[in-house]
């Protein structure tokens, strides 16, 4: 009874790998092989040095490392081009002095995704995400680099969700 159980649980694992037709991340490449992430220009009012290439990279890592696309410089069949539009610290809590309790850095990133197999499901939208930290905290350092990585990683899967899965 127990090989039986080993077999068949064998066979459905064979079965979902092999075949393409379940992936455990959602995503759908359609018939694509290729992808490109064009460098997204920083074209916020307030500029932080080099977010542009390290939120160019983690879209470039996030879409290799959850589909069996390979990535080109050119003539990719899904084209990922934009920009950073927003980048800006603003105070959300206050304490009894008057003074900020707590600051959000939000980072907004506008996409345009193209499709060349199926135009259809070309997009233009806007994504965005904060981080919440103290206020007595400088935003550098250790400080950014965290709020770097959550915001890159919400926005980035966000993106992915938007082009890439029918949820």
């Amino acid at each position: 009874m127990k090989k039986i159980k080993i077999i068949i649980f064998s066979i459905s694992l064979l079965t979902m790998a092999s075949c393409g037709i379940y992936s455990f991340t959602g995503a759908d490449t359609g018939g694509a092989t290729t992808f490109q992430v064009n460098y997204f220009q920083n074209a916020a009012n307030l500029v932080e040095p080099g977010i542009e290439r390290t939120f160019t990279l983690e879209l470039q890592d996030l879409i290799q490392n959850q589909t069996n696309l390979s990535l080109t410089n050119s003539g990719g069949d899904l084209i990922y081009e934009g920009e950073i539009v927003d980048y800006y610290i603003a105070p959300i809590t206050a304490t009894a002095q008057n003074t900020a309790a707590q600051n959000r850095i939000t980072i907004s990133v506008n996409v345009r995704f193209y499709n060349s197999l199926d135009p259809k499901r070309d997009f233009e939208r806007r994504f965005s995400f904060y981080y919440d930290y103290p206020a007595n905290s400088q935003l550098t350092g250790p400080v950014l680099e965290t709020a770097l990585d959550e915001i890159y990683s919400r926005i980035t899967q966000d993106i992915f969700n938007a082009s890439l899965t029918n949820w």
